[in-house]
């Protein structure tokens, strides 16, 4: 635990499509604050943003629990560093790049993280149905760029529903993804850290019968998956796994925490991406890794509190 008691600016809501769960999130950490000798106020960037620039000096660190377009892609990580109030997430190009999946991967492929095979597809090419065909073939994951929490994601096993997939990802982003569908177990790697990093316990992920995937509502409904932290995998992998994780963190030059996700295939992990604001709500992944490696909810708050003030 801290020794002394911050001032902390909470920053929760925002205009996402993920604003709900940014919502829950903060609730979840003003809750764990409340066992802290800390003093919070709330900020909700949907109304709140100019109050926040005018009070900023009034605060000794931010706490991010923005998820999504607009606080989880470096926009709000910049005005924090304008207003210098510091913060426990990435900063503004971590925040971007690992926003970015396409971006992301292209960094995953150079620091040799293995990923799936993709096309990236722009609004407005001509048959880019047809060019998923030709250069991957069926299955395939189609996803929006830049989204979070699944949204805008289908899972495409016959042809006559990929041009409506397509189409679904290009209403919330101008450039989209088109990924070999991957089979295998779902599992994810946080990183705790700045500069030496800590792979928190794996956990495996199981989505529910109303879920062919870890989607929006195995994500954040009780009971909506299944997750086992530890994960049940044997030693090696488990390392593997989280050396994949950290070096994630690494590659898009990250700080604070991350948590990457995996699918175990049968030549073993490949990356799917990296979140640099994860969930925090009561069933989110994170926390429980944290739980597992022996941190409880408020002591690992204020442990991202005590890394955003290390820098």
């Amino acid at each position: 635990m801290s020794q002394s008691a911050l001032k902390v600016a909470l920053i929760m809501g925002g205009t996402s499509s993920e604003r709900e769960v940014s919502l829950k999130s903060g609730r979840a950490v003003a809750k764990a604050l409340a066992a802290l000798p800390h003093q919070v106020e709330t900020f909700d960037p949907a109304t709140d943003l100019v109050a926040l620039v005018q009070r900023a000096g009034e605060f000794d660190v931010a706490l991010v629990m923005l998820h999504g377009p607009g606080g989880e892609d470096g926009r709000l990580q910049g005005l924090l560093d304008l207003v210098g109030l510091p913060y426990q997430c990435a900063g503004v190009l971590g925040c971007a790049l690992a926003m970015d999946k396409p971006r992301a991967k292209e960094l995953f492929r150079a620091a040799g993280i293995p990923v799936a095979p993709d096309v990236v597809l722009g609004r407005g090419e001509p048959d880019p149905a047809g060019r998923v065909m030709k250069e991957l073939g069926l299955p395939v994951v189609i996803k929006p760029a830049r989204e979070g929490s699944s949204f805008g994601i289908s899972m495409v096993h016959e042809i006559k529903d990929l041009a409506p997939a397509i189409e679904a990802a290009f209403k919330l982003d101008r450039v989209i993804l088109a990924e070999r569908l991957l089979s295998g177990r779902e599992l994810t790697a946080a990183v705790v850290g700045n500069r030496e990093l800590t792979a928190l316990p794996l956990i495996e992920i199981i989505p529910g019968e109303q879920s062919t995937f870890f989607d929006f509502t195995a994500k954040y409904t009780p009971g909506g998956s299944q997750e086992i932290c530890p994960a049940p995998v044997d030693e090696a992998t488990t390392r593997r796994v989280q050396e994949l994780g950290v070096a994630a963190h690494r590659a898009l030059g990250l700080k604070g925490y991350s948590r990457t996700d995996f699918i175990l295939t049968e030549d073993g992990p490949l990356a799917l991406e990296t979140n640099t604001i994860p969930g925090m709500t009561e069933t989110s992944l994170l926390p429980q890794a944290a739980a597992a490696a022996g941190m409880d909810f408020p002591t690992f708050i204020d442990k991202l509190l005590s890394l955003a003030l290390e820098e």
